[in-house]
């Protein structure tokens, strides 16, 4: 992937989880500012999603920790344990605001 598409891919992927967050309602807000969407949870809990250009990247920083992760395939997986990103971002969220956050994939 070049760079070009990787930065379009994650200006797609922020979209579109925006939109979910927006479809379904959960009491979480988000705002995207360059590379990071920030997304916080009633309690001021605050789960980041950032890129990394220069590794081609997805980040995910949360109150049980940063993942890193790179594309395998069709899917983003994390350097640590092989989870798939939207796995670990719905692991998150649900933790954060307390109700149950299901984002399908993003191909």
């Amino acid at each position: 992937m070049t760079e070009s598409e990787f930065l379009q891919y994650s200006d797609d992927l922020f979209d579109y989880i925006e939109q979910m967050l927006e479809r379904y309602g959960w009491p979480l807000d988000y705002e995207t500012s360059g590379n990071v969407l920030t997304i916080e949870s009633e309690n001021k809990e605050q789960i980041i999603v950032n890129r990394h250009v220069a590794t081609q990247e997805l980040w995910i920083a949360a109150r049980s920790g940063g993942y890193h992760f790179a594309q395998q395939g069709m899917h983003w997986r994390s350097a640590r344990d092989g989870s798939e990103f939207f796995a670990i971002l719905n692991q998150v969220l649900t933790a954060a605001c307390g109700e149950e956050v299901f984002i399908p994939a993003f191909n």
